[in-house]
């Protein structure tokens, strides 16, 4: 994979970077780490420029998370109250579990699609709730704009500042991502301790 993103970014520049970061935004398994760390090595041997790069990637972040929270408004809590009705005794989950984690966004959906755009996969994913909680479309924009615009800032002057060592940047940003990951899994597991237990109270 690594060889393909350079191999479009090498032959298409600006547009390339535009489209990968979009797609990553799409199908987050795309590492975005390469593909900005990789522009900013570009902009130290070819003609491609910093910010032009910055510029290509954060509309690509932009057009990439609004095609997601369009999903998302498609995924309305009317509709995920259809898929509970029907599902919710396999997952446990009930219309009262959905309203609540839909005003729990609604409360904290501007700073969680903010402070998102720096854990790897979540970051592009979290577009999919913004929709589904109809969050305020101005406000989702805005944010996910800053939050990508400083992501893709620091990884292109990072890459850029280590020119052809560009991907000793990607090994450390696969622990940043390995370190993310575990702790999005134990996060996990206590949410459904947690959740499991408040159940067996509420029953009791």
């Amino acid at each position: 994979m690594e060889a393909w993103i350079q191999g479009i970014m090498e032959q298409f520049g600006y547009i390339g970077v535009f489209l990968l970061i979009m797609v990553e935004n799409l199908f987050p398994p795309i590492p975005s780490e390469i593909i900005l760390t990789f522009g900013g090595f570009m902009t130290t041997s070819t003609n491609l420029t910093i910010w032009g790069v910055i510029l290509a990637s954060t509309l690509g972040s932009m057009i990439g998370a609004m095609i997601l929270y369009g999903i998302g408004l498609l995924l309305d809590v009317k509709r995920l109250e259809k898929i509970v009705d029907r599902w919710g005794h396999i997952l446990r989950l009930t219309r009262d579990d959905i309203h609540k984690a839909d005003k729990w966004f609604d409360k904290y959906g501007i700073w969680t699609v903010f402070f998102c755009r720096f854990v790897p996969l979540i970051r592009s994913l979290i577009s999919l709730p913004a929709g589904m909680s109809n969050m305020n479309f101005g406000l989702f924009l805005f944010f996910t704009t800053i939050g990508s615009l400083i992501w893709n800032t620091v990884l292109i002057y990072l890459g850029a500042a280590v020119g052809s060592q560009w991907e000793v940047i990607v090994h450390y940003m696969d622990i940043y991502s390995n370190i993310a990951y575990a702790l999005m899994a134990i996060a996990i597991v206590v949410f459904i301790f947690w959740f499991i237990k408040k159940r067996k109270k509420n029953k009791a």
